[in-house]
């Protein structure tokens, strides 16, 4: 492919490669991503239906998943039809305008999502740790500027992305090495020096996802030294297992959003494919798993759902 007019500062369209070295296996790959994209979609929409339909439900808890269920589908929608297309059809080629956003809503809905996480792991830590104090310290219009405050972070610090990516000119090939509009993998088609660029952008979502992931940790501590001291073995099992289910999640998330991070700061040597393969986990994974561990494994939305549909 011939490189672009360098008196262009940017290209109409770029060029989706996929997944390098396994090309071949595309359409066997879009299989299992599918049917993820399926669960995820009709879990989340499954949660805020009941949690709209039964007010029993209108509380902190089910609140921030009904914000971690609309994250999840915008961050599953933005990615996995246009990666479908890639696999099942061959349709490699995307808008740069098209890409600049795509990559806007995966990158400011991932720091969403992981500011969900960290607000459901506070509601936890409050309902099992202050129980008396619950409903006083997150009242109804705490929980609303804390979603606002997590929707703000995301999109101020990731909506320079799209800009500064505006900015350069591509003058090297327009083939994107990866599934989707990483920021990263763009970044690498500019023909001059972003190192800038890419250090805001690696500081950003360092800052953000340790800094969560640590008040997630701290959180869940104490958590556990509480659920410990319960009295009942049976309610410290119960307590255990509803927690270990929520820590799995947010293991998957911050493992494979770390090594993606962490793969393009330091790790040169990681093979390309399985790079971008465990890159796709943290966008596909979490959509999919949410649904079930926050909604299906929760007694109250398991009830509702039943009561909804045997009315």
């Amino acid at each position: 492919m011939p490189p672009l007019n360098t008196s262009r500062p940017s290209p109409v369209t770029f060029l989706l490669l996929g997944i390098p070295g396994l090309e071949h296996l595309h359409a066997w790959i879009g299989i299992p991503f599918c049917s993820m994209y399926v669960v995820a979609v009709v879990g989340n929409v499954t949660i805020l239906a009941v949690v709209r339909a039964e007010r029993s439900l209108h509380e902190p808890m089910f609140l921030f998943l009904c914000m971690l269920s609309v994250t999840d589908l915008v961050l599953s929608t933005s990615t996995l039809p246009r990666m479908l297309c890639l696999f099942w059809l061959g349709a490699r080629d995307i808008a740069f305008d098209a890409c600049l956003a795509q990559m806007f809503f995966i990158h400011s809905f991932t720091a969403m999502e992981s500011g969900f996480f960290l607000a459901m792991a506070v509601d936890r830590y409050v309902a099992i740790c202050d129980p008396l104090h619950h409903s006083t310290i997150l009242t109804s219009s705490r929980i609303i500027i804390i979603g606002i405050i997590v929707v703000c972070r995301g999109v101020a610090f990731f909506s320079p992305h799209p800009i500064l990516l505006k900015q350069l000119p591509y003058c090297r090939t327009r083939i994107i090495a990866h599934t989707y509009c990483e920021f990263m993998a763009v970044v690498k088609l500019a023909c001059m020096d972003a190192g800038a660029t890419k250090s805001y952008s690696l500081s950003m979502a360092s800052i953000i996802g340790s800094c969560d992931a640590v008040l997630i940790a701290v959180s869940y501590a104490f958590i556990l030294r509480s659920v410990f001291r319960l009295p009942s073995r049976e309610a410290s099992f119960k307590a255990l297992g509803t927690c270990g289910s929520h820590v799995c999640v947010i293991l998957v998330f911050y493992s494979t959003a770390g090594f993606s991070i962490f793969t393009h700061r330091f790790g040169k040597n990681v093979p390309a494919h399985i790079h971008i393969f465990i890159a796709n986990m943290y966008l596909l994974v979490p959509p999919f798993l949410n649904p079930i561990v926050y909604g299906v494994r929760t007694k109250k939305i398991r009830e509702n759902l039943f009561k909804t549909k045997i009315s």
